[in-house]
């Protein structure tokens, strides 16, 4: 009998260790369930007026206009524009003189000793 009492004791133990974890179980299923449970109503798309949108695009066109160095059209005509350089071109006996010097680095290279 006394081994039959050591095994009983042995298996309320083993009962009590088991009930103590599946009530942390428990309550961790139902902390997680409640977190996700908030989510799932969190992801209902809102929509945004028309007003709302205005506003937000007048702001998106005044950033491009810093980034464009432009003034904005609804501002008043008085705003300074950003004077542009002309283009830079080459006289024809610059263009000479340059082809003349890479046709000589070409010779070098290739080990003629000609250059035109």
């Amino acid at each position: 009998m006394t081994r039959l009492d050591g095994v009983v004791r042995l298996l309320k133990t083993e009962h009590e260790r088991l009930s103590r974890q599946i009530r942390g179980v428990s309550a961790a299923l139902s902390a997680f369930g409640s977190a996700f449970g908030k989510a799932k109503t969190a992801t209902v798309r809102r929509k945004i007026s028309a007003a709302g949108r205005a506003k937000i695009a007048d702001a998106q066109r005044r950033r491009w206009d810093k980034v464009k160095e432009r003034s904005d059209p609804k501002a008043d005509s008085t705003a300074t524009t950003k004077k542009t350089t002309p283009k830079r071109t080459i006289s024809a006996a610059g263009r000479k003189r340059i082809a003349a010097a890479q046709r000589a680095r070409w010779a070098k290279l290739k080990g003629n000793s000609k250059t035109s």
